[in-house]
């Protein structure tokens, strides 16, 4: 195993500290958020702020850490400042993160070597099946759990050392750090070049194809064959004990998961065989496997789901869809067909339902179950009946369509028929969109009343850790059902549905190819010229 901080989870000296509260950092896709917590697990205040999304190219995603850094330390003050409190109110600090998103980092001055490259990215396409070779995808599939896909931190670094000059030479000198944003924010928190912690959690090292989910440790040999050094890599460490203490709030660091691990972590997903689904950018469904290291044979990810302090790993299955909420946000800023992301849903109950129209939203490719990089997005099913309100409705049918491919996939692996389903996220507001969910899952779909679990997660890793919570039982004794939707869709209309759905996701395979690569290429440059 890796090292560990003596003591372990629930005994570290943080316990000693008066204070009443704890502070999670949710560092997203779009926005970081600063939310503070009481010991029921309510929220008290918040502050939030977005950052910029950076397209170059077709297909490429990036953000500016150097942008997030800011934007972290504004809205942990704006968070206190409406929450009325200071850093001597806190217990620790709990920190969830975009998990894949990759940054390097030179770790003498603290700056990045080059924009932060995006879960969603998939520059890596070539990339990886060059790591594939005449093993396939499945190639490093034993040791860490993933498939080789343009997904994963792994071939994210070695883009970033073979194309920025000068990268290579300077990781194999010891003079670059990578971290997941989890990583990129510890570090700084806690000093920066000054002394800052390097360090990240065993549920986001499981993300970056680099980890050996057995040992917990960084594999050495996956490591060589994708051209890392080992020295860039951080120490991993278990989600729940302290790592350092906050230069700027004085408070210890105490808890890091990635986002979605952090979700069932929230939902008190603690039992084997429990389930959440979590709808943001994109869509992620968590299923506790125990002890377990399961492997899957139909399109999910082997991932760590949680480790407390020197406690036995919990391992997960994940389906992950990269495109449900930006489908929305797509809709709204490249389409104009909505103001605000809200309206989508006022459209969408304008008609009884996609009147045929289906949108598949393949724009990076698409994730589990297919994993298909040369995937891209399509409307089908159009006629001239077809309006706006339709595809509304189709944009958000797509999100439930989607999860029911992975909760198939789940059900599959696990033997085990799911009986309900915890969800949360900003969609699960959205009414029309859970019912629908409920209808084409065929099982009860339950929100519960505190619905931002991410953050809540991390703060609850950070708050067991010094002692504010005992454990995963008072998570279990917060957590309280909010909303219930149950299946009202006869069982033949449900498939006929799910059968249109699957013909649709079909025509969007092997669009991609040389051609159309350069044809993108070449738009995409003409764009940053105009810019110019």
């Amino acid at each position: 195993m890796a090292d560990r901080t003596p003591g372990g989870s629930g005994t570290q000296p943080g316990g000693s500290r008066a204070g009443t509260h704890v502070l999670a950092l949710d560092q997203g896709t779009t926005s970081t958020r600063a939310i503070v917590f009481d010991h029921d697990g309510r929220i008290v205040a918040t502050g939030q702020k977005e950052h910029d999304q950076i397209f170059p190219r077709a297909g490429w995603v990036e953000h500016d850490p150097v942008q997030i850094w800011d934007n972290t330390r504004e809205v942990i003050g704006v968070a206190l400042g409406r929450a009325n409190l200071t850093g001597a109110d806190l217990v620790a600090v709990g920190i969830t993160n975009q998990r894949e998103t990759t940054v390097v980092w030179d770790r003498a001055t603290g700056e990045p070597v080059h924009h932060a490259i995006v879960w969603q990215d998939t520059r890596t396409d070539k990339l990886v099946g060059e790591l594939a070779g005449d093993q396939g995808p499945d190639r490093f599939k034993e040791v860490c759990g993933l498939p080789l896909a343009t997904y994963f931190s792994g071939p994210k670094i070695r883009w970033i050392l073979d194309n920025v000059e000068g990268a290579r030479e300077r990781a194999e000198a010891g003079e670059l750090l990578f971290g997941t944003t989890d990583t990129w924010l510890v570090w700084n928190l806690t000093g920066g070049p000054d002394g800052g912690v390097h360090v990240t959690d065993v549920t986001n090292a499981s993300r970056t194809m680099l980890m050996d989910l057995r040992t917990l440790a960084w594999d050495e040999s996956v490591a060589a064959e994708m051209g890392i050094p080992l020295s860039m890599l951080p120490q991993i460490r278990s989600s729940s004990e302290i790592y350092g203490e906050s230069q700027k709030l004085g408070v210890p660091i105490a808890g890091i998961l990635g986002d979605q691990q952090a979700a069932t972590f929230g939902q008190a997903c603690f039992e084997k065989g429990m389930s959440k689904n979590t709808y943001g950018t994109g869509n992620f469904m968590l299923l506790n496997t125990g002890h377990e290291i399961v492997h899957s044979d139909n399109g999910l990810l082997t991932t760590v789901c949680y480790q407390l302090g020197g406690q036995d790993p919990v391992y997960a299955l994940e389906g992950s869809i990269a495109v449900t909420g930006s489908l929305v946000q797509w809709l709204r800023d490249n389409i104009g067909l909505i103001d605000d992301a809200a309206q989508i849903e006022e459209l969408a109950t304008q008609v009884e339902d996609n009147g045929g129209c289906y949108i598949v939203p393949a724009f990076s490719g698409l994730f589990a179950p297919y994993w298909k990089d040369d995937a891209r997005g399509a409307i089908v099913g159009l006629t001239r009946f077809v309006d706006r309100h339709h595809i509304a409705r189709a944009a958000l049918e797509a999100t439930a369509y989607q999860t029911r491919e992975v909760l198939d996939a789940m059900d599959a692996d696990s033997g085990v028929d799911l009986a309900e389903l915890r969800v949360d996220g900003g969609m699960v507001e959205n009414e029309t969109l859970m019912q629908f969910q409920a209808d084409i899952l065929g099982v009860d779909v339950v929100r519960p009343e505190v619905a931002e679990t991410t953050a809540l997660g991390a703060a609850y890793a950070a708050g067991i850790a010094v002692g504010f919570w005992e454990g995963e039982q008072d998570v279990v004794d917060n957590w309280v059902e909010g909303r219930r939707w149950t299946p009202r869709m006869a069982e033949a209309e449900r498939e006929r549905l799910y059968r249109q759905w699957k013909k649709a996701v079909r025509r969007t395979f092997e669009w991609v190819d040389e051609d159309v690569e350069a044809v993108e290429r070449s738009a995409a440059q003409d764009e940053v010229e105009q810019q110019d």
